[in-house]
């Protein structure tokens, strides 16, 4: 997660950050790490939440520009308030992740933000979606993201299995979190995760000395 820093000259899109969401038996966890960095090396902040509450049973979490991923969740927050009210019933996941890739495809040549979208709902359960730099959906089971993602492919491929219990999927998302914490730079502080449900919503929080470790650090 990376604030803008008017002075830099970055080449590209740096995403300074690690997030993910999977699909478990009868819900969904979305997580991500909490530290935002500047220019993508200077670290600003160890506290900063990435995962967004867009309605009850929806969440986003957010990577590249800190400023551009605020105003893009403000705003969906804003039209979803509006579409359960005019529908008069909670919106479901597809249209909140649909409302992302409206805001950034029609503003792509300004946007450096990417989100991926989380929830339940009465339709179709559990789903996650994934709205990339430049307005992509796209419906995956499990996905990660940020510059952090890169390290944890493999583990994420080789670990990840349908049906897993909800105990199952918080440990596969804290280890998961945990090994790209450990190699990427810009990734770090603690794991906040969310659980989502049709009984609700459930917020996990590990600490960074609680996570754990596959080597000496």
């Amino acid at each position: 997660m990376e604030k803008h820093c008017i002075d830099s000259q970055v080449k590209g899109v740096s995403t300074g950050t690690t997030i993910l969401a999977a699909i478990f038996d009868g819900g969904v966890v979305i997580g991500s790490d909490s530290r935002a960095s500047i220019g993508g090396e200077y670290v600003s902040s160890k506290t900063i939440n990435k995962v967004i509450q867009v309605h009850d049973r929806i969440f986003c979490c957010m990577a590249g520009s800190l400023a551009d991923a605020q105003a893009v969740t403000k705003a969906a927050k804003f039209h979803l308030s509006f579409h359960s009210v005019q529908m008069e019933s909670p919106p479901l996941v597809i249209a909140a992740a649909s409302v992302l890739k409206e805001l950034c495809y029609k503003n792509k040549e300004e946007l450096q933000a990417g989100f991926i979208t989380a929830g339940w709902d009465t339709k179709n359960g559990p789903q996650v979606y994934v709205v990339a730099l430049g307005g992509m959906l796209v419906r995956q089971p499990v996905t990660i993201g940020g510059s952090g993602s890169t390290f944890i492919y493999g583990y994420v491929d080789a670990k990840y299995k349908p049906n897993m219990t909800k105990e199952e999927c918080l440990q596969f998302a804290t280890n998961a979190l945990a090994l790209a914490m450990g190699r990427d730079n810009v990734s770090g502080g603690v794991a906040n995760l969310v659980v989502i449900t049709e009984t609700g919503v459930e917020h996990v929080v590990v600490p960074g000395d609680k996570l754990p470790r596959f080597h000496d650090e």
